[in-house]
């Protein structure tokens, strides 16, 4: 059996997430408060569509540029595929918004995404 130690201590991980090198890290704070506004307003529970309806009414209230349902090309070895991922949303045209309705985000939610970003050149 191995032990795993870390050096976090409160003071140190109260911030930790300031040391992250975060892509379009203000957007990501303004995205991610509209987030938690729907979150904390509808808990858990509801269908995708739902989540996605009322962030998007968060997102308006912000004035965060966004689209909806964006249709994206997918290349394959620089070729576009007739085959086109749909992003849920589209933030100020360059983070993609996949939203998941599940209890816990497993690999394969997380492989989804990466291999839409890295077919679609987003970061």
């Amino acid at each position: 059996m191995k032990n795993f130690t870390t050096n976090h201590t409160k003071s140190n991980l109260r911030f930790a997430h300031e040391n992250i090198n975060i892509f379009f890290r203000n957007e990501c704070y303004e995205i991610y408060g509209c987030i938690y506004s729907v979150y904390k307003k509808l808990g858990t529970g509801f269908l995708e569509a739902v989540y996605q309806e009322t962030l998007e009414i968060e997102l308006r209230r912000k004035n965060i540029p966004f689209v909806s349902q964006r249709q994206m090309e997918i290349l394959y070895d620089g070729i576009p595929l007739k085959n086109k991922y749909i992003a849920d949303l589209v933030c100020y045209e360059k983070i993609i918004i996949e939203l998941k309705s599940v209890s816990k985000i497993n690999n394969q939610h997380k492989a989804q995404l990466m291999n839409y970003m890295t077919a679609s050149d987003y970061k």
